[in-house]
């Protein structure tokens, strides 16, 4: 049996892209009987660039609002928050920190892609992927789903449990990416990737009036209602054809090109599917988002589970150290 870990920072409520992109493959996964699944909210993490706590709470219960609704099993898998474990998190961290050499720290992507501009990079963010390796190898997880962006950070775990494990003995399991080749980006309204950061994303969750709003803003071109148009430039299309089935998606196709078929059209179409495919799904967010008692329940029957993992696992380390005689 295989532990596969995934960490979600509380960044927000996830849009469309995290659904198609994260979400959706994460619960497949965990619904294998042949896994052992770890969802965990990064909420630690996620201080590096929130500093209000009501929006880290909202945001917090916004996510596991969201995993909850799209089918993510808090009784058959582990479900909980980073910081509700986080002396074991962050004490697992400190012995991390003394092995890792400050050259691998500072080529980080996380660190990289803001160090020409020191005065934004605090020692939360500098020190992010040991923290990010103490979230894995605290729970020996195997795999750890991920996109191409984070293969270094996944590596770098890799390369400190080993370190860990020559030094000290063995203890960690050495955890592997789990990259899906085949994964694609989500075109945000503007036609970039979808991204909270290019605040061109969908939210799925909004109100119907809201959410129709939103699809009305995608970005077009010109071409009048009765000439053709390409579909394959189109950022509609290629929205409804992530989210439509088969026979709605070649019936748009043809309209595009046959012409007579304008644009908005398209985005009416597109906010019909977005409206109706996540009815249930939108039901269940808005009934944990403002049901906490079994929000909390959820979350701290995971927590109670995953903390005699992190506990046994800490314990082994101590042991190593020579910290319990």
């Amino acid at each position: 049996m295989a532990r596969i870990l995934t960490g979600v920072q509380a960044s927000g409520r996830p849009h469309l892209g995290n659904i198609l992109g994260a979400i959706h493959p994460a619960v497949q996964l965990s619904q294998n009987p042949e896994n052992e699944s770890f969802l965990f909210i990064a909420d630690l993490h996620s201080m590096t660039s929130i500093k209000d706590s009501a929006t880290l709470i909202d945001n917090t219960k916004a996510v596991a609002s969201s995993w909850l609704a799209f089918g993510f099993d808090a009784e058959k898998n582990y479900f909980y928050r980073q910081s509700r474990l986080a002396g074991y998190h962050t004490e697992l961290m400190w012995y991390l920190s003394c092995l890792t050499p400050y050259p691998m720290l500072a080529n980080a992507h996380s660190f990289k892609d803001k160090s020409d501009k020191l005065s934004d990079v605090n020692a939360g963010l500098f020190t992010y992927p040991v923290l990010q390796a103490a979230d894995i190898i605290l729970y020996q997880a195997n795999f750890v789903p991920v996109g191409k962006d984070q293969k270094q950070h996944l590596e770098m775990s890799k390369d400190m449990a080993e370190v860990f494990n020559r030094t000290y003995g063995e203890v960690f399991t050495l955890p592997e990416p789990m990259i899906d080749e085949n994964s694609m980006v989500i075109p945000g309204i503007d036609g970039n990737k979808m991204s909270k950061s290019y605040h061109n994303f969908i939210d799925v969750f909004l109100p119907e009036n809201e959410l129709y709003k939103v699809v009305k803003k995608i970005v077009t071109d010109a071409t009048p209602l009765e000439e053709p148009k390409d579909p394959d430039t189109c950022i509609v299309y290629k929205l409804f054809a992530l989210v439509a089935d088969e026979a709605s998606v070649s019936t748009m196709r043809n309209n595009f090109l046959n012409g007579g078929y304008g644009y908005g059209h398209a985005k009416k179409e597109l906010f019909e599917v977005l409206w109706k495919k996540y009815e249930k799904e939108r039901e269940l967010f808005n009934f944990y988002m403002s049901n906490n008692e079994a929000l909390e329940a959820k979350l701290k029957m995971g927590e109670a589970r995953a903390e005699l993992i992190a506990r046994e696992t800490i314990t082994e380390v101590r042991n190593k150290l020579g910290f319990i005689s």
